[in-house]
């Protein structure tokens, strides 16, 4: 009925037809793109609609000291958040015209007072074009691979895990960094050349024990000729958790562990974007508001991944394996088993093919400073960021209105309100209740933080909490 390659197709033309604002300078600039697709089935016309709705680009998210108590920045605008921001955005309208009795695209009645359900046939796809940073980026390359920078050998092991050295592919990211607030998104294979590779038993956390290590540590001049390494992310461990063993080739990292997107010397409270994938998979996509209206969560029904160099065990563990056992979660909520798979088309601004365009006449090559929401709602569906704010805001306008973007925690919350004051009958979590800031309404959702709950219990016991001052706006 669909394909991985009809699907970023469709991705792909949909960027291709948006106005320039936002956009990378061909040959010199780089992005990457993510986007939700809805699906119609027709089982009468045996035929799907597929329609994109939100779709995202950029690479980079604020750090910690940059974050604001109004809720009025983005923290984090990788590609895939981005998009995923956006389709909360268009559910919200959705929900907002199913209760204002218009029709939804998306929403019918459900059978509890007051909730919604996804109308029968109608299913969502998650498509990014690279590997999500974190987790899922990490596996072995192949032969035919290049190597993303010197091979690490055991004594320069032990003084980049003493002194915290950098890999040279991610220094040279930090310096083409735009503006002193933001930091690149992990670029942690788009340097390199595409193909598809196999997981590998080789990647272990014991680094005491391992035969590859002794044979690396014995064959220093086989480690130098053919190395066997890792596709490496920038994302680092998070506080508390096992640190990456940092040590030559495929000992290089750890691996199922929670990481936080890289900074720039101060770490961000951005978590990567295969810890997120991996939590919308058991609480929804549709988040902790949305969640009041909804008779169960939304997830998505397949990931479909661009032409990048990919692993789809690696994508199994980090996005499926590592919550697969999660139990006792409330009536709806699941461990959801989405289908992953690739398409052989790539993204025509990611890295790659940025490089090949290049000329010596454009300078450093650098990732775009730029991200890009679009979304399928009736009013001002294009929005377009840089640090967090509005492209082009002034100083003076920092703080105000005219400065958020549309898919910011504030706006979102003011989009959902809306909905709430449209609400005949509203559902039994938001009836009778003193609720005024963002906090109060996520903490109201009772089933959705049940689940929470679980999810860190029994998976992601480190995830960080984000500071409460942070979520009491309104």
């Amino acid at each position: 009925m669909w394909s991985p390659d009809e699907i970023a197709s469709l991705c792909y033309n949909h960027f291709n037809k948006l106005p320039k604002r936002g956009k990378p300078e061909a040959g010199r600039e780089w992005t990457l793109l993510a986007a939700v697709i809805l699906l119609t089935d027709s089982s009468e016309l045996k035929t799907v609609h597929k329609q994109v709705v939100s779709l995202g680009t950029g690479t980079k998210c604020i750090s910690q000291s940059a974050m604001s108590t109004k809720g009025d920045i983005l923290n984090d605008s990788h590609a895939e958040v981005i998009a995923r921001r956006g389709c909360v955005r268009y559910l919200t309208e959705q929900l907002f015209r199913a209760v204002s009795g218009q029709s939804s695209d998306v929403f019918c009645p459900g059978s509890e007072e007051g909730k919604w359900t996804v109308k029968p046939g109608v299913s969502f796809l998650f498509f990014t074009s690279q590997t999500p940073c974190g987790d899922a980026s990490i596996f072995p390359m192949t032969g035919s691979q290049a190597q993303p920078c010197e091979p690490v050998n055991a004594l320069q092991s032990e003084e980049s895990e003493r002194r915290g050295l950098k890999r040279h592919a991610e220094c040279d990211l930090e310096e083409t960094r735009q503006g002193p607030r933001m930091k690149t998104r992990d670029n942690h294979s788009s340097r390199r050349k595409s193909g598809n590779t196999s997981e590998h038993e080789a990647i272990t956390e014991n680094k005491e024990s391992s035969p590859l290590n002794e044979v690396l540590r014995c064959h220093p001049g086989v480690e130098r000729a053919y190395p066997p390494d890792l596709h490496r992310t920038g994302a680092k461990c998070v506080p508390d958790s096992p640190a990456d063993p940092l040590q030559p080739g495929l000992l290089y990292h750890s691996v199922g562990v929670l990481r936080l997107k890289p900074g720039r010397g101060e770490r961000t409270l951005s978590l990567s974007c295969s810890d997120k994938l991996a939590r919308w998979g058991v609480l929804g996509f549709q988040g902790a508001l949305l969640s009041h209206y909804l008779q169960a969560p939304l997830y998505f029904r397949a990931v479909v991944v661009g032409k990048c160099p990919y692993s789809h065990q690696a994508m199994q563990r980090a996005l499926k394996t590592r919550c697969s056992d999660v139990r006792d979660l409330p009536s709806g909520f699941s461990a959801h088993n989405p289908e992953i798979l690739q398409s052989a088309l790539g993204f025509p601004h990611n890295h790659t093919h940025t490089e090949a365009k290049h000329t010596h006449t454009q300078g450093r090559i650098s990732p775009c400073g730029a991200a890009i929401s679009w979304c399928a709602v009736s009013q001002q569906p294009l929005d377009v960021t840089a640090n967090g704010y509005k492209q082009g805001v002034t100083k003076k306008a920092l703080g105000t209105s005219q400065a958020r973007s549309l898919i910011s925690k504030v706006e979102l919350l003011h989009s959902f309100l809306k909905l709430v004051a449209a609400t005949e009958e509203l559902p039994e979590s938001l009836r009778g209740k003193d609720l005024k800031t963002y906090w109060d309404y996520k903490q109201a959702a009772g089933a959705y933080q049940q689940a929470w709950t679980q999810l860190r219990l029994q998976a992601f016991p480190l995830w960080p909490r984000s500071p409460p001052e942070l979520l009491l706006f309104s």
